[in-house]
């Protein structure tokens, strides 16, 4: 019992917990953005790509100062640390649309399944991504 409360010590960081809070946060702005955009009637596609958009966007930015205290102040440094941000989901997505289709078409587990795993996966990915390449001290 405690070997498992030394590891949650070490793995439930600040950083993590702010990860976590902000990522339930990003997923709760990409709903609501959908849920209102598609009951003012716009098309369903593009109501979820403006969702989306908003919501890495808001990942971006509360990613950048609360969880990983970027210290980046000039337009260049910003401007940098937004492209790596933007690459490193732009590849978790890639990654996403293809583990999917390997765990589910190729595969064959349950598509429920499947579909949890590869974004356990790609949140795993991203906090990654964004501490060591986008927002790395």
């Amino acid at each position: 019992m405690e070997r498992i409360k030394e590891l949650l010590k070490k793995v439930l960081t600040k950083e993590v917990i702010f990860y976590i809070i902000f990522g339930v946060l990003t997923t709760i702005v990409n709903l609501v953005v959908f849920y209102i955009l598609t009951h003012l009637h716009l098309n369903e596609n593009l109501s979820n790509i403006i969702a989306v958009l908003i919501a890495v966007l808001f990942a971006y930015f509360t990613n950048r100062k609360l969880v990983f205290n970027s210290t980046a102040t000039t337009f260049k440094e910003n401007l940098k640390e937004f492209y790596k941000f933007m690459i490193g989901r732009a590849f978790t997505m890639i990654l996403e649309i293809i583990g999917f289709y390997l765990l589910f078409n190729i595969i064959g587990i349950q598509e429920f399944i499947s579909k949890l795993f590869i974004t356990i996966l790609v949140i795993i990915l991203n906090f990654f991504i964004s501490k060591f390449f986008a927002f790395k001290k």
